[in-house]
């Protein structure tokens, strides 16, 4: 079994940790710098067992509970981006890795996209997935009506209506196992807010903050990928933002929506690894993978 490591650290007195997985392989070093995964509001260091399988017979995986999430200490008052920066440039310094490759998925995009803009040199490669570049009124609305379901403690209907309002529901639109995502998101939802002392918080402050994804980025090899139905930012949104990073390549992922890496969990992990071992010994040239009986992506 690969060696899993615990580490906790801590930023302006926040506590928060992270874990290692040691890449699983007998032919000797890691073929590539260490992959952090930085998930969505809610998703923890132990919620991504797909990049654990695709990239751990070749690099260290690195996932966590950074400040706010999980079982991490709440974030202070006022705004976040610069102490969630700080915080994974942290896990860097720790893991002694001059440079890292960066997954951000949903929530996590804001602040890995921010970390290579500040610190593109500790970038080897930046993946990015369900980009929330732009949230239409709409969508605020919807939000701000959960909120106040849940701010009459209703966590059910919180969690069904959080859940519905980050998927696509247009039965028109073809959605590879979406009444198990939408089961999953719920459930997850529920899971949080029953168990974890400031998953509240932390929810508002996810629903409350517009992240920022101006200013471009260079100097680092990117790729942007999103659902081809994904209503909380469009494909179309997403490609305009990933125009901003120099040199970077965009994928539309089929039937799926903002959820893609649960609905295509194994296309993504497989996505992701190819492009983080891209150009290293024996590597797959960067393309969605097929699932039996789906088309092949969109470039």
């Amino acid at each position: 079994m690969p060696e899993e490591i615990i580490r906790t650290l801590s930023v302006d007195g926040v506590r928060y940790g992270y874990r290692v997985l040691r890449h699983a392989s007998d032919s000797g070093a890691p073929v590539t710098e260490p992959a952090l995964v930085l998930g969505g509001a809610l998703q923890g260091m132990y919620g991504w067992p797909q990049m654990d399988d695709h990239l751990g017979p070749a690099t260290d995986v690195v996932t966590a509970d950074l400040p706010g999430m999980g079982s991490a200490d709440p974030l202070p008052p006022g705004p976040s981006a610069d102490i969630l920066r700080r915080a994974v440039l942290q896990i860097a310094d720790d893991l002694g890795a001059p440079r890292l490759n960066l997954f951000g998925f949903s929530y996590g995009t804001a602040i890995a996209f921010g970390f290579a803009q500040r610190h593109p040199e500790r970038v080897a490669r930046l993946a990015l997935g369900g980009v929330p570049v732009h949230i239409d009124e709409a969508q605020v609305a919807r939000w701000e009506r959960a909120r106040e379901v849940l701010a009459g403690g209703d966590r059910e209907g919180f969690a069904a209506m959080a859940a519905d309002a980050l998927m696509c529901l247009d039965p028109e639109r073809s959605v590879h196992r979406r009444e198990l995502a939408r089961r999953y998101v719920r459930r997850s939802f529920l899971h949080a807010l029953t168990h974890s002392p400031h998953a509240t918080s932390s929810l508002y402050r996810a629903l409350a903050d517009r992240p920022d994804f101006s200013g471009g980025l260079s100097g680092v090899p990117a790729l942007v990928f999103a659902g081809e139905h994904d209503t909380v930012t469009s494909p179309e949104r997403q490609r305009e933002f990933a125009a901003t990073i120099e040199g970077s390549r965009f994928l539309t992922v089929p039937e799926s929506d903002h959820w893609v890496v649960l609905e295509r969990a194994v296309e993504v992990a497989e996505l992701v690894s190819r492009f983080f071992l891209e150009g290293t010994p024996g590597a797959a040239p960067v393309s969605l993978p097929r699932q039996a009986g789906a088309p092949v992506g969109r470039t």
